[in-house]
C-alpha cells in the first residue's frame, strides 16, 4: 500500500461504515492534503482502529480495517511536574512518538506554571497530532493536571518509579521489568523534586531512581524516562 495521510477521527464519527468528518477535517483533508473526492486516506479513532478510508464530499466511504501493530508490550504512564514555560508541548509531542500511553501533569511544591483549560485542550491536540505522525494506534490519555502530592497513591500491582538527579539511586535501565505490564514513572520540576514529595512518593510504593550522572532540564528527564522503558520492553 502507498504510504497515505492520516487523521484522527473521534470514535462517534464512523458509523455503519462512513466517518463523518468535521468541518476541520475537511479543510485539512481538501485544503492542505490537496485530497480530492475519490482519494484515499487513513483514519484512526485513537483507539486501537485503522480504517482505509475514500474521501467523498463532507463524509468518507470506510473500504477495509487495518492491522496496525505499533503499540509498546507494556502501558507507561508518565507523571511530569509541569515544566515553565511551553515546554510540556514537547513533552507531550516526543512521549506520544516514543509510545506513552496517558500523561499526567503534577503540580509540585516547585512548580511555576499555573495552566488554563486552554492549555490541556492543546496538549490534547498536540498528542492527537504525534500519533497520527508516529502511526500509533491509540492516542494518549492527557489527565488534568493535579497536585503531585495527590496523585500518587499506593498500588502494588504496578512498576513505580521517581526520577530524582540528586541521591545515590539505581539506574532505571537497571529496574525495568519487561514482563510487566504497566509502568508508572514520575519526572520532576526545575530544581527537581522536594524532600518531602520524595518520601510521600517512595511511602505510596514509588522506588526512586537516577537517569544518569548528568543533570537533565525538566522537558529532557521525560523524554530519557520513555526512551530508557521503550528500549527495554520493545519487542
Amino acid at each position: 500500500m502507498p504510504q497515505l495521510q492520516r487523521i484522527a477521527i473521534a470514535p462517534s464519527q464512523f458509523q455503519q461504515g462512513q466517518i463523518s468528518l468535521t468541518k476541520e477535517q475537511q479543510h485539512y483533508l481538501g485544503r492542505v492534503l490537496r485530497l480530492r473526492e475519490g482519494d484515499r486516506f487513513i483514519a484512526m479513532d485513537g483507539r486501537g482502529k485503522w480504517w482505509l478510508a475514500q474521501l467523498a464530499a463532507e463524509q468518507a466511504e470506510v473500504l477495509e480495517p487495518l492491522a496496525v501493530a505499533t503499540e509498546l508490550p507494556v502501558s507507561i504512564t508518565l507523571m511530569v511536574a509541569l515544566p515553565k514555560g511551553n515546554g510540556f508541548d514537547e513533552v507531550v509531542r516526543c512521549c506520544t512518538e516514543l509510545g506513552v500511553a496517558c500523561i499526567a501533569p503534577v503540580l509540585s511544591d516547585r512548580t511555576l506554571l499555573n495552566p488554563s483549560p486552554q492549555k490541556l485542550e492543546r496538549w490534547r491536540r498536540i498528542a492527537a497530532e504525534a500519533a497520527e505522525q508516529s502511526e500509533r494506534s491509540f492516542v494518549p490519555t492527557i489527565l488534568e493536571p493535579v497536585a503531585f502530592n495527590s496523585a500518587v497513591t499506593a498500588d502494588a500491582t504496578t512498576q513505580r518509579y521517581i526520577c530524582e538527579a540528586r541521591g545515590e539511586y539505581p539506574h532505571l535501565k537497571h529496574l525495568i521489568n519487561s514482563v510487566s505490564t504497566e509502568i508508572i514513572v514520575a519526572t520532576g520540576p526545575e530544581g527537581g523534586w522536594t524532600e518531602k514529595e520524595i518520601e510521600n512518593a517512595i511511602a505510596a510504593g514509588f522506588q526512586p531512581v537516577s537517569l544518569g550522572r548528568r543533570i537533565l532540564r525538566a522537558v529532557t528527564a521525560p523524554v530519557v524516562a520513555l526512551t530508557l522503558i521503550s528500549a527495554s520492553c520493545e519487542v
